[in-house]
Parts: C-alpha cells; sequence; structure tokens
C-alpha cells in the first residue's frame, strides 16, 4: 500500500446565490484558486443546511432559487493552502472557511 502524504485541505461554505465581481461566488474562488497555483478545486452543492443565520434552506421539486449552501474544496501542500486561505477568506461576506489536515493516499 502507498503510504500516505501529507496534505491541508481548504473547506469553504457559502451560500449558492452569494455574489463576487459580477459572477457566482463560488466560480469567482475556483477561479482565484487557479490563480494561486492551488492544484485543484471542486464545488459541491448541499440538498439542504442552514448557517449563522439558523434558517434552513433545503431543495424542493418546485424551488429553482433556495440559496442553497455550496462547498468548495481544495487540497494541495500546506504551503500553498495557507497561503490561499486568507485570500479566499476576503472575498467572503459571508461564509466559512477552515484548513484540516488531509492525509492523501494517491494523486
Amino acid at each position: 500500500m502507498t503510504q500516505p502524504v501529507k496534505y491541508k485541505l481548504l473547506k469553504i461554505y457559502i451560500g449558492e446565490m452569494q455574489r463576487y465581481g459580477g459572477k457566482s461566488l463560488y466560480h469567482a474562488i475556483v477561479l482565484k484558486l487557479g490563480e494561486l497555483g492551488v492544484a485543484g478545486a471542486t464545488v459541491s452543492r448541499g440538498v439542504e443546511g442552514y448557517g449563522a443565520d439558523k434558517l434552513i434552506k433545503k431543495a424542493g421539486i418546485l424551488d429553482l432559487s433556495a440559496d442553497l449552501p455550496m462547498i468548495i474544496e481544495a487540497v494541495d501542500t500546506e504551503e500553498k493552502i495557507k497561503a490561499a486561505a486568507p485570500v479566499i477568506a476576503q472575498m467572503l461576506g459571508r461564509g466559512l472557511v477552515y484548513v484540516v489536515d488531509a492525509d492523501v493516499i494517491k494523486k
């Protein structure tokens, strides 16, 4: 078995309707992570959740814009993630940014 390599996981929680520079915030974050040289990023759309406002948002059959939670994840070296995290945090009006250890088995 391949030995795990120590990396960092940057995880960002925002609302689907948030905007930045005329585009969706999640798209702007992915672009910024690319500019900063982060190896890759993935955006996932939540089906239900709430944030600091405690208002539950969930996807329904007829809901076209429920401002669902969006989760952006990026994994890279500690150096790259620690450099990217404060830049991304400054882009958010509201949301959550955190960094955790990640043992990468295969890249």
